[in-house]
């Protein structure tokens, strides 16, 4: 149930995205082409790749959560980690094209941006904060590796909107001589998003690599083992995420006397208890060892 309702969580943070960032391409896209703006034009080419990327993580979240299989016993939870690397592959592409496209309009004398331009960035700027944090909320609570990606993406749009707006403001105010100052501030924003690309890319590739990332989750499953009678204590924890659930392996001492079919109970009630207190664990294997 837990599952379900965190895909549902999920699936409906990733539809704000894609409906978020088609209308501010429009709107970005319009306004840079009016208020002759490239950086706008380059926020706009940013938040067009965002729309597909928010594809790959819709369908990435409702791959991975397909029940497991014959061939896939652990599920498909793997799916979401490598729908991250795509994103951050679309990220690299938009944050190259705006990079290039920096350099060739401040090698061509143009005219100053709009006025207007601020305006509609103020407010860009303001929405794309409040998407960042629900966003992040959402992946936060959905354990969900793709979402996180999908909220620095609003985050880095964000960030390339400052500087967009910073540098619209410098042409504005210092006058002819300084067009290209919205040119350098794109092209800020290109090196701003391959340095996020990396912070998205890292967790990711540590969720491939099964990394031992989740200190605080073995904490709270020695604690939860800890109130189940007949378990005496714990030994090795091992954990790996695949999509929104923790696979645990979790060495449990027990009463070296107990007859085997006791023993197996024991395990099933541990497992039923680690299960019924922290939803989010997958499948739980327990290894019992004798406690003297």
């Amino acid at each position: 149930m837990a599952t379900t309702t965190n895909e549902q969580v999920a699936v409906k943070a990733t539809y704000f995205s894609i409906i978020g960032n088609t209308m501010l391409a429009i709107i970005k896209g319009a306004a840079g082409i009016f208020g002759n703006s490239y950086a706008l034009i380059a926020d706009a080419i940013e938040s067009t790749a965002d729309i597909f990327s928010s594809c790959l993580v819709l369908f990435g979240i409702k791959y991975s959560n397909r029940p497991a299989d014959e061939n896939h016993p652990y599920g498909h939870g793997r799916a979401e980690p490598l729908i991250t690397f795509l994103v951050v592959g679309f990220l690299i592409t938009s944050a190259t094209i705006i990079a290039y496209e920096s350099i060739q309009n401040i090698k061509t004398p143009h005219g100053l941006p709009k006025p207007f331009t601020l305006f509609i960035l103020g407010a860009i700027i303001i929405w794309k904060e409040i998407s960042f944090r629900l966003v992040m909320k959402r992946s936060k609570e959905t354990n969900s590796s793709s979402l996180k990606a999908d909220a620095w993406h609003h985050r880095s749009d964000a960030i390339t909107s400052v500087a967009a707006f910073i540098g619209i403001s410098i042409a504005l105010f210092m006058g002819k001589g300084y067009e290209a100052a919205d040119d350098w501030s794109a092209l800020f924003a290109a090196g701003f998003i391959l340095y996020n690309c990396y912070h998205i890319f890292r967790p990711a590739l540590g969720e491939i690599m099964d990394e031992n990332l989740y200190e605080d989750i073995i904490a709270e499953i020695r604690k939860v083992a800890a109130t189940v009678q007949g378990i005496a204590g714990t030994e090795k924890c091992f954990i790996r995420k695949s999509g929104m659930k923790y696979h645990v392996d979790l060495h449990a001492l027990v009463d070296g006397e107990l007859s085997v079919r006791a023993g197996h109970e024991l395990a099933h009630r541990l497992q039923d208890t680690l299960h019924k207190v922290i939803p989010e664990l997958g499948n739980i294997l327990i290894h019992i060892e004798p406690y003297e």
